[in-house]
């Protein structure tokens, strides 16, 4: 998923030589992009699953619906949106540069997973971050931190939101208890502590946050998924 947040000196686009507090236009139709490959990518997979993985590529686009693509862009919104906003909120807090920055072969690489096999690898980029030095644990630690942590809350308030629609519908409940899960999964798995992903530099910094955050979001995961199985937070059907 997600990479986290990183060191502007890997990426090659024109670099600002100071931090700004802005938006700019670059990144506003990247993530723009990344965000409308995501929401299809979560419809696919949804559809998929449906389907008991039966759907083949030609039936895949007349089954969705505008109930699926919903979630897939709530799905999107809050789990890929919120997580790279609060790495970039969190780094320009600490007065650094921090913008998104996307990943075209992995979004393409995505989109055809998800279309073919109902599978979801996504990559879309990085929240990129100037001038704050490698030796600065707390900073990058905080910044890495920022994104798993929107991801627990979403899932928490999905949650909750799923316990109270129980009267009105098992489609409505099942899918806040997907976005539940989808987050609470997408957060755990970037504090995976390898590579650029977010685990690593919250470990870096501080083990015992590291052991906390994934400890509980990864709890948060089971618990959603089982209601998701099941139909209802509850863990049983009706």
């Amino acid at each position: 998923m997600s990479g986290g947040p990183t060191d502007q000196s890997q990426w090659t686009y024109a670099r600002p030589s100071v931090p700004r507090r802005r938006t700019s236009s670059t990144e506003i139709w990247q993530i723009a992009v990344a965000f409308v490959v995501l929401t299809l990518d979560m419809s696919f997979v949804l559809v998929q699953f449906r389907a008991a993985f039966g759907a083949t590529a030609q039936s895949l686009l007349s089954s969705l619906s505008l109930g699926i693509v919903l979630v897939g862009a709530a799905s999107a919104l809050t789990g890929f949106l919120g997580h790279e906003l609060a790495h970039k909120a969190v780094a320009q807090r600490l007065g650094y540069w921090a913008e998104f920055r996307w990943f075209p072969i992995g979004l393409l690489f995505s989109l055809l997973l998800a279309y073919t096999l109902g599978f979801l690898f996504a990559a879309p980029g990085a929240t990129v971050v100037s001038g704050m030095d490698y030796s600065e644990r707390r900073g990058w630690g905080r910044t890495a931190l920022a994104g798993p942590a929107s991801n627990a809350g979403f899932s928490v308030v999905f949650y909750a939101a799923a316990i109270g629609t129980v009267p009105f519908g098992s489609f409505v409940t099942s899918s806040l208890l997907f976005l539940a899960f989808i987050n609470a999964w997408f957060g755990t798995f970037n504090l995976i502590p390898v590579g650029p992903l977010d685990g690593a530099k919250v470990l870096r910094w501080s083990a015992a946050y590291w052991g906390v955050a994934i400890v509980a979001l990864a709890g948060l995961a089971a618990l959603a998924y089982v209601g998701w199985v099941y139909g209802s937070p509850f863990f049983h059907l009706g």
